[in-house]
């Protein structure tokens, strides 16, 4: 059965790239700068299962609401972020903090991701209770590697949105994602002090942009992948197996300059272990943008141009 599903997944590969490769689907704005503003929440919350009394506990973080600016030109995007106060969910937060960095870069048909969350208050929660906890903190760094086979298929028109899909298509997109997390949960609450933990999973993935009269864009699909995760707790180290799962959607409008649209992106990283507790982590990203691009200084698209030929960026 491994076998067949291998096969399987080789044919619908080397089928997508016979039919896709000679076909233009995307369009382009290199000499352009994308300015884009937007307002996010984000966040990374934990669940402990006990197998043995089924009980869980969820340490959900204190969300704020981001207002974002990003500044794209070709590969480079640098994203500025804060949480302002006159937005009401962030007038009762206290002393929570979160932090976020997020890049995404391609080579060629090679996508690389980069995540890094630093958070600071949490909810408590049980069964019977729901308690604030100021001092949990969680730091957590990795990304995905991932390979887009269908060439026509463009990523950066549901991400970056310095490139737009002008026809329906869809790429199979397989990757492995890898995550480090830190843990600082000195609480008497909490008996299972995490310390920290690695997570590696690779799977199969599949994502399709569908295009209505030409400016509007529909997009979703999933990821998944096996692996393991690695961690301590109490000074004691354990191994064991990993699901992941990632859910994208995305619906946005495009013009030659004016474009606007939300994103919706849910991962999810589920353990298997022979052990009582298992801590279960989930990563939610919800944005509603704006944006407008205009030309590039003659200087800047020079050295773009010296870069990709350089290193191969796009």
């Amino acid at each position: 059965m491994g076998l067949r599903i291998i096969l399987f997944w080789t044919l619908l590969c080397f089928a997508q790239l016979s039919i896709s490769q000679n076909s233009q689907h995307k369009e382009a704005f290199p000499d352009k700068v994308t300015v884009r503003l937007s307002l996010q929440t984000t966040s990374n919350s934990f669940t402990l299962r006990d197998k043995i009394t089924r009980n869980k506990t969820e340490f959900i973080p204190n969300d704020k609401s981001y207002l974002g600016l990003s500044v794209l030109f070709r590969f480079l995007e640098v994203d500025f972020g804060y949480a302002p106060n006159f937005l009401s969910e962030n007038k009762d937060n206290g002393d929570s903090k979160l932090i976020t960095f997020n890049i995404r870069t391609f080579f060629g048909q090679y996508m690389q991701t980069i995540d890094l969350y630093k958070q600071k208050g949490f909810f408590f929660r049980t069964q019977d209770l729901t308690l604030p906890i100021d001092d949990l903190k969680t730091f957590k760094i990795g990304g995905t590697s991932s390979y887009i086979f269908n060439p026509d298929f463009s990523f950066r028109a549901i991400g970056f949105q310095n490139e737009w899909q002008t026809e329906s298509v869809g790429s199979f997109i397989p990757g492995v994602s890898y995550y480090y997390t830190k843990f600082k949960l000195e609480d008497p609450l909490i008996e299972n002090q995490l310390e920290h933990s690695f997570k590696l999973a690779i799977g199969p993935g599949y994502y399709y942009n569908w295009v209505f009269d030409e400016n509007y864009l529909l997009s979703a699909g999933a990821t998944g992948g096996l692996g393991f995760n690695y961690s301590k707790a109490d000074g004691e180290s354990s191994l064991n197996g990993l699901a992941q799962l990632v859910f994208r959607m995305t619906g946005g409008y495009n013009s030659e300059t004016f474009f606007s649209g939300v994103n919706i992106n849910t991962q999810l990283l589920s353990h298997a272990s022979d052990e009582n507790f298992i801590l279960d982590d989930s990563i939610s990203f919800l944005e509603f943008y704006v944006g407008y691009r205009f030309d590039a200084p003659k200087k800047w698209i020079e050295k773009a141009d010296e870069l990709s030929r350089k290193f191969g960026l796009e």
